[in-house]
């Protein structure tokens, strides 16, 4: 591809102490986290709301915060979760996890940012990164109404899911099963409303009876497989996490505007189905939207100074640099080699790695969040280190919430040096900040002052 050389200046903005890249929820509680430290921070976000998956991706419900026994995910996710499931009188505060309503969400998100003092800028898009000789970054190139702008602060959190400032940044990644380079399959979330609740709340369970019978039929190709979550999340609506699409690379735009456009076909298919074969809820129920963000569960991979694995997830293992413990099962969907298994009922794919007893959960090192060779950026979200099974399970909003918080801290901390270092922060420092925010280390509870 022919390249173009800028030949113009442009805008600089250098008045922050700390950027965030990506609203999603590693990137509200990071920004947040870092305007509380008393940073002057900027929340950069490519679309017009916060949140990510659980508003714009429409994703319907939380996946748990606790180990079956308690909210292990506490802090400023405890909050979070709290604030946004009032109102629902259907959601299981104390199971620690419960359907969203993704409208009073927004406004959750909305609200943490403000009060924080952190500064958010909708409908902007990070466009490039500016580096110079030792690796560390020196601007962001942003693109929006306002045009080509640059901005510059002294740290930055990478959590636009996807690794891409890292990335552009130079850090080492990778992308996919090891030999394949094959990802998750996406899926396009949707509501229906006019549901019949009493219907839908007491009768056939979608996931299993009902998705069965639509798959026999034959009579609905665009439905692939099985994968079929769905959750009252208001009166008369209910949100779905369902269809699968293969081969989609979320780094790829023309990729994901194929899989948006498909998504869409198979929304409209799961409302004709479900109408066909669950009357009692779905006979007059209505595609009232589809998400506007392609729910990716997996891109790329940054690989940094320690990379989580499943061995360590296996034994439960806690560190000593820990800023958020886990423990939601490992969870990668169905694999395209599988879709005829999973048609047939032979594969549960929550079942290939052994799950957590109650009370059991694992650590997630501050190492994780820091790009090699990269002085002053961190990476909160799904994009942290990690191998690929690890990457299924860390991959929730609840521990994206988490990690934003330590990212957050560790941003503002790193930003007071005379030469911000994100590997040179004080993790003894880091831990007691968010203990005393509300967060849960057990290991760690009791910090010794100085470290």
């Amino acid at each position: 591809m022919p390249s173009y050389a800028l030949q113009r200046e442009i805008p600089l903005d250098d008045r922050w102490d700390v950027i965030v890249v990506g609203g999603g929820p590693a990137g509200c509680t990071a920004a947040a986290a870092a305007a509380r430290e008393g940073a002057s921070t900027l929340l950069v976000e490519a679309t017009g709301c916060l949140g990510g998956m659980g508003t714009g991706g429409l994703v319907p419900a939380w996946m748990t915060f606790g180990d079956q026994q308690k909210m292990i995910i506490r802090g400023m996710a405890e909050h979070i979760f709290v604030k946004a499931s009032a109102g629902l009188a259907h959601a299981t505060v104390a199971e620690c996890w419960g359907p969203i309503d993704a409208e009073r969400l927004k406004r959750v998100y909305d609200d943490l940012i403000t009060a924080s003092g952190a500064v958010v800028q909708f409908h902007t898009m990070l466009s490039g990164v500016e580096v110079d000789d030792a690796g560390r970054v020196t601007a962001l190139l942003l693109s929006s109404k306002n045009g080509l702008t640059a901005c510059r602060a002294r740290t930055y959190v990478d959590a636009t899911g996807d690794g891409d400032l890292a990335c552009w940044a130079g850090a080492e990644y990778v992308q996919g099963e090891e030999g394949t380079g094959e990802v998750m399959p996406v899926t396009h979330c949707f509501l229906l409303s006019n549901v019949d609740d009493y219907a839908f709340t007491y009768g056939p369970s979608v996931y299993s009876t009902v998705i069965a019978e639509i798959l026999a039929s034959g009579d609905y190709p665009e439905i692939a497989d099985a994968h079929c979550c769905a959750n009252l999340v208001g009166p008369g609506t209910v949100g779905f996490n369902a269809g699968h699409q293969w081969d989609v690379d979320n780094t790829d735009p023309v990729s994901v505007s194929r899989a948006m456009v498909q998504g869409r076909k198979i929304a409209v298919a799961f409302r004709d189905a479900l109408a066909r074969f669950y009357p009692t809820a779905f006979a007059n129920a209505h595609l009232a939207v589809t998400a506007s963000l392609l729910g990716a569960r997996e891109s790329r991979r940054i690989m940094g100074d320690y990379i989580l694995t499943v061995d360590d997830f296996l034994a439960r293992r806690s560190f000593p640099d820990e800023i958020c413990r886990n423990a939601y099962p490992i969870d990668i969907h169905t694999a395209k080699d599988e879709i005829a298994d999973n048609r047939a009922g032979h594969l549960n794919v929550m079942e290939r790695y052994q799950h957590f007893a109650p009370g059991e959960s694992h650590g997630i090192p501050y190492r994780c969040l820091i790009p090699s060779g990269i002085p002053n950026v961190l990476v909160a979200g799904r994009a942290i280190s990690c191998d690929r099974p690890v990457q299924a399970s860390i991959r929730i909003m609840p521990v994206c919430l988490g990690l934003g918080e330590a990212a957050g801290i560790a941003a503002a901390c790193a930003a007071r040096m005379p030469a911000p270092d994100v590997h040179a922060v004080d993790t003894c420092q880091l831990r007691r900040r968010l203990i005393e925010e509300g967060g849960y280390l057990p290991e760690f509870a009791t910090i010794p002052a100085g470290g």
